[in-house]
């Protein structure tokens, strides 16, 4: 088959395209009627064949579509090809057959049996939603995975992007042609359109039922994900939210909820489960544990998010335990994969005893920031260490001023300051 170009048509035979230069603005008016609105440019009409049918968008095979649904199976979609077809036999009907009869007066059942048959058609006629939508219907009614996509493609064509996608949602066939379509057509971002109509539903069963459908939807490896994951986690939170509503557990009564887990992001529910469920095993679906491993949270996020809700309960063991790790040789010492200032800032936050932030502010590395936070929150013992790892002997005094008279603070400055051995600097 020949390829058409741009402002030029192919003939059939060379003695009966004499007459093309005659023929050629009622053809082009005559094939534009099939698909396109009369009131566009001329140019648009380029993009159908003299079949009739719109480019790249009835080349597969009815066949697929056909035994796929009456099977039961998967459906197969034939790659799409984007280039019309002029072979000489073309649709089987002449230029003048696109006049005969009144395209405009047919039913949806009419227009579709006409599409089946490559007979010319007219899709214009169909302006009400209820007339596209009843046109849809046919179309999947038969089978034909051809006149599907032809009028889907008129349907993107004439509907809005928000209620095309939602239309489609009570149509599985009609839909899955419409998803293959735009994955072959490159159009990947009409499927997170599509995506995001889930913040329309207020229920969250549905809402879940919803994000599961777009589990199927030919994302991008990363779209996928983010799909997956939030379908994942909303079924978690349902789980959840059943459980602890009814729950009469001792925390739920000291700390009642404040709100619904359903919906919240993901940190929010790490966050919802370190404060209600921590300890849990990770064999249950509210544990934190269990939650990190299937989201793939990162240490140092899990940290941050776990020590905000203990600190909250005042659990300090449970704080403890975050950063307690042991060496090869049964040694503990405390290891964190965020700053220990940053530690001490939110251990400070949920008002921590000053034991507790003193045993954090000497775990800073940095002298500077250990110093900066010492004196912040008022941890005396690691102020007057740091001046006398200093060898600072007038910074003391004047931190010696700051404190009661007869103080163990107080006292344990004047000792050091007393002690001949020390060389100070000053």
């Amino acid at each position: 088959s020949a390829k058409s170009k741009p402002g030029a048509f192919q003939s059939f035979s060379e003695c009966k395209f004499k007459q093309g230069q005659l023929l050629l603005k009622e053809s082009k008016r005559a094939v534009n009627s099939i698909l396109v609105d009369e009131d566009e440019d001329e140019d648009d009409v380029e993009r159908v064949s003299w079949s009739g049918e719109p480019v790249g968008s009835i080349s597969w095979s009815v066949k697929e579509t056909a035994s796929s649904i009456r099977s039961g199976s998967e459906q197969s979609f034939p790659k799409i090809d984007t280039t019309p077809s002029l072979s000489k036999q073309g649709s089987g009907y002449s230029l003048s057959s696109l006049f005969k009869g009144n395209l405009h007066d047919l039913s949806p059942e009419e227009t579709v049996r006409r599409m089946q048959k490559g007979r010319p058609f007219s899709l214009e006629k169909f302006r009400s939603l209820q007339d596209k939508l009843l046109l849809l219907d046919e179309a999947v009614a038969v089978y034909d995975g051809n006149v599907i996509t032809a009028v889907l493609i008129f349907l993107k064509k004439s509907l809005s992007k928000e209620i095309l996608f939602r239309e489609l949602m009570a149509r599985d066939v009609a839909l899955r042609h419409y998803v293959h379509y735009l994955k072959e057509m490159g159009e990947q971002k009409l499927l997170l359109m599509h995506y995001k109509e889930h913040l329309n539903i207020k229920d969250e069963g549905r809402r879940r039922d919803f994000l599961k459908s777009c589990l199927s939807l030919p994302f991008s490896q990363d779209d996928a994900t983010h799909v997956q994951d939030h379908y994942t986690l909303l079924e978690r939170q349902i789980i959840i939210e059943a459980s602890d509503k009814k729950a009469d557990a001792e925390i739920f009564k000291k700390f009642p909820r404040k709100a619904s887990i359903l919906n919240m992001p993901i940190i929010t529910t790490l966050y919802y489960s370190c404060f209600y469920h921590y300890g849990e095993s990770e064999g249950t679906f509210s544990s934190p544990s269990n939650i990190r491993k299937t989201f793939r949270i990162s240490e140092k996020q899990y940290i941050l998010t776990a020590l905000g809700a203990r600190a909250k309960l005042k659990s300090w063991f449970d704080v403890d335990s975050l950063f307690n790790t042991k060496n090869w040789l049964g040694y503990t010492k405390k290891k964190s994969p965020i700053g220990f200032h940053r530690v001490v800032d939110i251990l400070h936050k949920n008002s921590a005893p000053v034991q507790v932030l003193q045993e954090y502010v000497n775990l800073i590395d940095d002298p500077d920031l250990k110093l900066s936070g010492a004196l912040k929150y008022k941890c005396h013992d690691v102020v007057i260490n740091t001046y006398r790892d200093l060898k600072d002997r007038q910074q003391l005094i004047v931190y010696r001023e700051k404190l009661e008279r007869d103080s163990p603070e107080y006292r344990k400055i004047q000792e050091l300051l007393n002690n001949v051995q020390i060389r100070w600097k000053n």
